[in-house]
């Protein structure tokens, strides 16, 4: 069944968003692949966000065990060995061990000396969020002082937005378009709840033009095709919530769409 909404969805953003990421993005590649002119390649590449959260170092008993207690609970005696003088360790207790996220890109590159051309991003909550948007912006900032192009999807309403000298408008999603001959200046595309994803020229060299991707086709076929719309339940409420009349609006498009 197709999703109620007619652009983004915004269920799509809960807690099967890492998946949608690495499905939307390949998605994306595997629509601007053919469109591609000779001479360029598109590749979908990989990193690691690490990063432990207050929330987490603060809620999570599994990982950090509560000492006050572990210092009331009796523990087994250590075997102590006369003859070797080692005593083992009286007490054992979890360590922290953080997360390694994969955060998956496309790059455009060129064919002849594989520079890259164009990076595209779809942001994630570690992008937005926490330590890791330090890494993030210093990875921005990397491709923003180089000759290439950065084009930026962000389809989550949480968290910041990537920093912008003039306020942008209150709606939920935005692509960000950084052409490398025009910076600073930066295109930019505020998308509603009510509208569907645009089709944006995601520009190559300057004398080869852009290739069209469209997103909203993109989103569609990733939803229909790895049945995301069986995932979702529309009966929860959205974290975060929508407000005022976006709310209402929801509210009535999901109840239609359960008749």
């Amino acid at each position: 069944m197709p999703s109620p909404f007619p652009g983004m969805d915004p269920y799509l953003e809960g807690s099967i968003w890492s998946s949608v990421h690495t499905t939307l993005t390949t998605e994306i590649a595997r629509q601007l692949a053919p469109k591609l002119r000779i001479g360029y390649v598109v590749l979908v590449t990989e990193r690691f966000d690490m990063e432990l959260t207050d929330e987490e170092l603060s809620s999570s008993p599994v990982i950090i065990p509560d000492v006050s207690i572990a210092e009331d609970t009796p523990w087994p005696s250590p075997v102590f060995n006369p003859a070797s003088g080692i005593i083992p360790a009286p007490l054992t207790l979890n360590t922290m061990v953080v997360d390694r996220e994969p955060q998956f890109s496309i790059e455009i590159q060129d064919l002849e000396d594989r520079k890259l051309v164009t990076a595209i991003e779809l942001l994630s909550p570690s992008n937005k969020q926490g330590s890791s948007r330090a890494e993030y912006l210093a990875k921005r900032n990397g491709i923003l002082f180089s000759d290439a192009n950065l084009l930026e999807i962000d389809l989550l309403r949480g968290g910041k937005r990537v920093p912008i000298r003039e306020p942008l408008p209150p709606t939920p999603y935005f692509v960000f378009l950084s052409r490398a001959e025009e910076r600073p200046a930066t295109g930019i595309w505020p998308i509603s709840l009510r509208e569907p994803l645009p089709k944006i020229g995601v520009p190559l060299r300057r004398h080869d033009g852009d290739v069209e991707l469209d997103l909203q086709a993109a989103l569609t076929s990733m939803i229909e095709t790895f049945r995301y719309d069986a995932l979702m339940k529309y009966n929860k409420p959205l974290s975060p919530p929508l407000q005022g009349d976006d709310a209402l609006w929801a509210a009535e498009r999901i109840r239609q769409h359960q008749r």
